[in-house]
């Protein structure tokens, strides 16, 4: 089982659902960055469950522990030790469930992969182990900061409701006023109450979410098989309920012709420059300085409080009624993951393109 993320900048996470806790390790993070445990804290508040009335009502604190690798508020270069203890799990809601496969999640592949599965929410396979993603996150977040990069992600998406697809139209300083995360307060209101109307059904719903790097220098990926798109790509693709992941002007761009999608070059007082950013801030699989981009679509989440059909682990067709507390949208919450896995794959190709220290 592959749990380690990233080549010169990695996380390995380990824990369960409803095991005793999450954590990680995070190694290869530059020397010398200001650590701000507060703001880290803060990326974790904004994951956790129990936020509003249109997120699961599971109550955690999800306080994070700084084990190691950390001294007097700077990083020492070692590597971060970290544990987010559990403190809510109701185990028992999940006892239906033990011999039972539940529809579009991982119960079955799981059990054929391994020969055996943690029915309590899912054990490894549950979406809590982002917990750890975004902690790491945030250590990215605070050592790109020092380099002048941002990553800010928002919903731009839930079901048939969307924002225009140009992020610049909006000001992302509004995209925590809310609880849906999207920058837009009027369609923000729209959002939750089609997920409220959802949750009442006991149905869930889908969406997007989008991400923008500003900042960025040009040279990091590779034109060959570690594209900048391609890792980002990957990144978002491993995130529970991803679906798909377009960069750039992305499936949109189908419709025109290469002379409306080229971005022409031009000297913008002795810095060379695009007209147009059609690409994404990638080209060749290269950052090239603009704005990086991109969108990514999550399912409906798979767990139904209503009945489903499936069959048990013996084959024998049965009905399955969820307990628990779960997402009717897993948008909000998946803000965070989506900046945090972000921002650990450009630092990680920060450092690939060279050896820095950040002081």
């Amino acid at each position: 089982m592959r749990n380690t993320f990233g080549n010169i900048f990695t996380l390995t996470t380990f824990g369960e659902s409803h095991g005793a806790g999450v954590g990680g390790v995070v190694d290869g993070m530059p020397a010398g960055v200001d650590i701000d445990l507060d703001f880290i804290q803060a990326e974790l508040d904004r994951r956790k469950p129990g936020q509003s009335k249109i997120t699961t009502g599971r109550q955690e604190g999800d306080v994070v522990e700084i084990l190691s690798g950390v001294f007097e508020g700077k990083s020492t270069g070692c590597p971060i030790g970290f544990l987010v203890r559990n403190t809510n799990q109701h185990s028992k809601d999940y006892e239906n469930v033990r011999n039972v496969y539940r529809p579009s999640h991982a119960d079955y592949t799981y059990t054929q992969k391994y020969g055996l599965r943690d029915h309590r929410g899912g054990g490894r396979s549950s979406a809590r182990e982002t917990i750890s993603r975004c902690v790491g996150g945030a250590f990215a977040k605070l050592a790109l900061k020092s380099l002048g990069i941002d990553v800010t992600a928002y919903t731009s998406q839930v079901g048939a409701i969307a924002l225009d697809r140009d992020y610049k139209k909006y000001d992302l300083t509004k995209i925590e006023s809310n609880p849906v995360r999207c920058p837009d307060q009027d369609v923000a209101k729209q959002m939750e109450q089609l997920i409220l109307d959802v949750k009442q059904d006991g149905d869930t719903i889908g969406g997007v979410i989008t991400c923008v790097v500003t900042g960025c220098p040009v040279g990091l990926g590779e034109p060959a098989f570690s594209k900048l798109h391609a890792e980002l790509g990957a990144a978002m693709l491993g995130i529970n309920a991803v679906k798909g992941f377009e960069y750039g002007e992305g499936f949109d761009g189908v419709a025109q012709r290469g002379s409306e999608q080229n971005d022409i070059f031009y000297n913008d007082n002795g810095k060379i420059s695009t007209r147009s950013n059609h690409s994404g801030g990638i080209q060749g699989g290269i950052s090239n300085g603009q704005d990086i981009y991109f969108r990514v679509l999550f399912k409906p989440v798979a767990t139904q409080l209503r009945p489903q059909a499936t069959v048990d682990k013996n084959g024998e067709e049965t009905v399955l009624e969820v307990k628990g507390r779960h997402d009717p949208c897993v948008l909000p919450r998946a803000v965070p993951v989506v900046e945090a896995m972000a921002a650990m794959t450009i630092l990680d190709h920060y450092l690939l393109n060279k050896t820095i220290s950040i002081n």
